[in-house]
């Protein structure tokens, strides 16, 4: 490898919110951080290279979005994933979650029920909550270790008269990579009860061997569907806030534009779209090299789990780098669970319970860190287990 992911940079006191945020969310400094969803690894140095010759230009005015920033979004996607994107499909956008609220507002009105497939990203519940839309759970089924769709409840939820699904592919915190019969039968589902499917693609490139992600927009035309992707986490870039939506109809792509305009933000800002330029330009090989890094540090993980953590069970994942811990042979409520990996393990992860009701008695792991360090958890819970 030519990038080195093992080396430790101390990220504590540079407002990072995985970081700096410790002592407010675990109350107390003294924990290993494993909990938001960046990566402690650094950036790509095409990315840094490109940000400082920017940066040397003295001004950072108002900024437009070049024709080369869409070039390279559509040029990568039609490398890594064999999907033609035309330009005038894609929204430029301030974050995926900001994205999420806004195509719910778009395409939805009060009350309208949305869709969601938990254990799930909590800003999937809070989107449609915030929104006033009416939530409706589709539990993702566990089997032998591994998640799939609940395919008849799901019919269920969208004869109630459901308008939107929200997808999340990969998924976040179970770390599946869809297959491409099981996205079908979303589709089927959605074609039959016209619902319109917002895609929360943003873990798309973070894909390891042997599994293949689909962007859901190539399976299908007759159907509505909003994908949103960003070069954010796969190149450990989310802090600069620029995402983009696909959209595959027109009249939905001006509807989102329209809620938009309306909150008068955007993600226009020289050092943003630097930086995914570059990254989707130039950051081929380091990623390619880090899902080889994550690989060999899951593996390591799972194999530490199986034979000196007992009672946890290790979810494989297929694609992220976010670990999802079955815990519940400890015989802990959540709370004790949370209290357990705080004040005794120092380990600081994200509760299960915190993605609903199916997450109870699970914890989510970070990864994306040097591989001393995860291990160096793993040994701490094994102690005060």
């Amino acid at each position: 490898m030519t990038h080195s992911f093992d080396k430790n940079i101390e990220r504590a006191g540079t407002s990072s919110l995985k970081h700096d945020a410790r002592k407010a969310y675990f109350g107390t400094e003294d924990i290993i951080p494993l909990w938001v969803a960046d990566m402690d690894l650094a950036a790509p140095q095409a990315v840094t290279e490109a940000l400082i010759q920017r940066a040397s230009h003295p001004i950072y005015g108002y900024t437009l979005y070049p024709d080369s920033l869409f070039e390279s979004m559509q040029d990568w996607f039609k490398l890594r994933h064999h999907w033609q994107i035309e330009k005038k499909s894609i929204l430029m956008c301030p974050g995926v979650v900001p994205s999420m609220h806004a195509a719910i507002e778009a395409l939805s009105e009060p009350g309208d029920g949305v869709i969601i497939q938990p254990p799930i990203y909590p800003p999937f519940f809070s989107a449609i909550t915030e929104t006033k839309r009416t939530l409706i759970e589709n539990p993702l089924i566990l089997e032998q270790g591994v998640y799939r769709f609940d395919f008849e409840h799901l019919e269920q939820c969208a004869a109630s008269g459901a308008k939107l699904l929200l997808l999340c592919s990969p998924h976040n915190p179970a770390g599946r990579v869809w297959l491409k019969d099981e996205l079908e039968g979303i589709l089927d589902i959605a074609r039959r009860y016209d619902l319109t499917i917002i895609s929360d693609e943003i873990h798309a490139d973070l894909i390891y061997p042997d599994y293949q992600q689909i962007p859901l927009a190539t399976l299908a035309d007759d159907i509505a569907i909003v994908t949103a992707v960003s070069p954010s986490k796969t190149f450990n870039i989310p802090g600069l806030g620029l995402s983009c939506l696909v959209t595959n109809r027109r009249d939905d792509w001006l509807a989102i534009k329209s809620i938009f305009d309306s909150w008068h933000v955007q993600a226009s800002n020289p050092f943003s779209i630097t930086a995914f330029e570059a990254a989707y330009r130039r950051g081929e090989q380091w990623l390619d090299e880090l899902m080889n890094y994550l690989a060999e540090t899951q593996r390591q993980v799972k194999e530490f789990v199986d034979t000196k953590l007992p009672n946890i069970t290790l979810i494989d994942s297929q694609g992220t780098y976010l670990l999802w811990l079955d815990c519940r042979k400890l015989g802990l409520t959540d709370d004790e669970l949370k209290s357990f990996f705080i004040n005794q393990a120092k380990v600081g992860m994200n509760p299960g319970i915190s993605f609903g009701e199916s997450g109870s008695g699970f914890m989510r792991m970070n990864i994306a860190a040097p591989r001393k360090v995860i291990m160096d958890a793993c040994e701490a819970i094994a102690r005060v287990l």
